[in-house]
């Protein structure tokens, strides 16, 4: 589960960098994106058992995908 958790952050690292400048969301997601970075880089220097590391990655990760799920919605339904 550890390298699945990592390979999905840093997936979401790379989504988030992805959002528009010009969306009120992106500039939520900047500052999580190097909380993220920040967190996965510790995790992949420290043993698998590092619990609190592994649910601050867990907490950080549902506000990410969270962002997404709003900059998305801001943007509507494309085939409208």
């Amino acid at each position: 589960m550890h390298n699945k958790t990592l390979a999905m952050a840093r997936l979401l690292i790379a989504r988030l960098e992805r959002l528009s400048v010009d969306s009120y969301w992106a500039h939520q997601a900047s500052g999580l994106r190097r909380s993220l970075m920040r967190c996965v880089d510790e995790l992949e220097k420290m043993p698998p058992q590092a619990e609190e590391s592994h649910r601050r990655l867990e907490r950080l990760m549902r506000r990410g995908f969270d962002i997404l799920e709003r900059a998305a919605r801001e943007l509507g339904d494309p085939g409208r």
